[in-house]
C-alpha cells in the first residue's frame, strides 16, 4: 500500500483521483484550501479511514512539510485554473502556480519524494503545429497580454520540476492536460462544457465566444486519472513531459450543437466577442490537438471514452445535480422562484 498526497485533491480532477485510490485501497492524504474546491467532491470519500484531509494552503510550509513526509507520492494539482481567473487576478496566479510548485518541489526535495505536477496544453501557446508534441517548440504572445500570463507560470512551473530532478535527483513527472472534463467540474472560471450544460439545462442560449470556429480536444476524466495512476507506479517516467489528452477533435461551435441535441434544450447559440468575454486583445489559439504517442508508448493505455461518452456521462451528473438543486430550493419554500436561489445554489463544487 502507498501513500499518496494530494494538493488541491478536494478540486474536480483531485477528487475524482482520490476516489480512485481509495477504490484501490490506498491511503489518501488531501491538501486543499477549498478557494476553487469544495468539501462536497469528497463527501462521500470522508467516511473511509484511508483519507485524511486537512483544509489549508501549500504555502502553510510546515504543515505542507508533515503531509509531504508522510506520503510516498505526491500528485501536484492545486494551482490558480480559468480563463476569467487568469484575466481578473494575473498577479495571484502567477504567485500561486510557481510559488505553489516551488513550495511543494521544496518540501518534497528533503526525502526525494516521487512528484507529479499538472501543467497544461496551454503551454503550447500560440504554436501553429498540427498536432502538439512534448518536444515542440512553445510560443506565446507578448507581456502587454496578460492571456498568458498563465500558460507562462505553468512553464516556469515545468522548468522548476525539471531542474528538481536535474540537479536534487527529486524524481519528477510532468504531465501536460488537454481540456480534461467530467462530473464535478465547475464553470465558475471559464470551463466550457459545464458552462454550455448550465445554460442548455437552464433554457438559456448557449454562449459561444469568438467565432466558434476555434478547435479543442476534450478528455474524460476517468482517463486522467488512469494515467496519472500508471505513471506514478513507472519510475521510467521521471524526468519526462507528457501529454495528457484524447485527440478527438471538435470545433466549439459543433460542441454547443452536441450539447444542445444532448440535453434536448430548446436553445440557440450566442456569438460574443473575446472582446466582451474577457478583455479587449485577447489572444486564443485556433487549435489545440495532443500528440499522444510518449503516454502509450510509457503507459500502454489510450483513451477509453469518446467524446460523446464524456458529454453524456457528464450531462447525467448535471441532470442529477439540478434535480438536488430544484429539491433543495422546494424544501425550503423556494420554488416559486424558478430554482434554487443564489444562496443554497451548488455552483462551487469543482475545480
Amino acid at each position: 500500500m502507498s501513500t499518496f498526497l494530494i494538493t488541491g485533491g478536494a478540486g474536480f480532477i483531485g477528487s475524482h483521483l482520490a476516489e480512485k485510490l481509495l477504490d484501490l485501497d490506498e491511503k489518501v492524504l488531501i491538501l486543499d484550501d477549498l478557494s476553487s474546491g469544495s468539501v462536497r467532491n469528497i463527501a462521500h470519500l470522508r467516511s473511509n479511514p484511508k483519507l485524511e484531509f486537512q483544509a489549508g494552503s501549500i504555502f502553510e510550509r510546515g504543515l505542507l512539510r508533515e503531509m509531504v513526509d508522510a506520503a510516498d507520492i505526491i500528485v501536484h494539482l492545486a494551482a490558480t485554473v480559468g480563463v476569467l481567473n487568469i484575466i481578473e487576478s494575473p498577479v495571484t496566479t502567477i504567485q500561486n502556480n510557481v510559488g505553489g510548485t516551488e513550495a511543494v518541489l521544496q518540501a518534497a526535495a528533503k526525502k526525494r519524494k516521487k512528484v507529479i505536477v499538472a501543467s497544461t496544453s496551454e503551454v503550447y501557446g500560440k504554436s501553429n503545429e498540427p498536432v502538439f508534441r512534448e518536444d515542440g517548440d512553445l510560443v506565446f504572445g507578448p507581456t502587454s497580454k496578460s492571456r498568458w500570463s498563465y500558460a507562462s507560470s505553468k512553464v516556469v512551473d515545468e522548468f522548476l520540476t525539471l531542474a528538481y530532478w536535474k540537479e536534487y535527483r527529486v524524481p519528477t513527472i510532468i504531465v501536460r492536460l488537454f481540456n480534461t472534463i467530467g462530473p464535478r467540474q465547475s464553470g465558475r472560471y471559464g470551463m466550457v462544457v459545464p458552462r454550455f450544460l448550465r445554460q442548455a439545462l437552464s433554457g438559456q442560449n448557449l454562449t459561444v465566444f469568438g467565432t466558434g470556429n476555434q478547435s479543442r480536444c476534450f478528455t474524460y476524466v476517468a482517463d486522467v486519472v488512469e494515467w496519472l495512476l500508471l505513471l506514478a507506479a513507472n519510475d521510467k517516467a521521471v524526468g519526462e513531459v507528457f501529454n495528457l489528452g484524447n485527440p478527438e477533435e471538435v470545433t466549439i461551435n459543433e460542441l454547443a450543437r452536441r450539447i444542445i441535441e444532448l440535453t434536448g434544450a430548446r436553445v440557440g447559440i450566442d456569438h460574443i466577442p473575446y472582446s466582451q468575454a474577457y478583455e479587449e486583445g485577447f489572444e486564443d489559439m485556433e487549435r489545440r490537438v495532443p500528440d499522444i504517442t510518449r503516454i502509450r508508448a510509457f503507459t500502454g493505455y489510450s483513451p477509453r471514452y469518446s467524446l460523446d461518452d464524456a458529454l453524456r456521462l457528464t450531462r447525467d451528473w448535471f441532470v442529477a445535480e439540478k434535480i438536488l438543486e430544484e429539491s433543495t430550493a422546494f424544501h425550503y419554500g423556494l420554488g416559486q422562484l424558478g430554482g434554487a436561489p443564489r444562496s443554497v445554489r451548488h455552483d462551487k463544487t469543482s475545480e
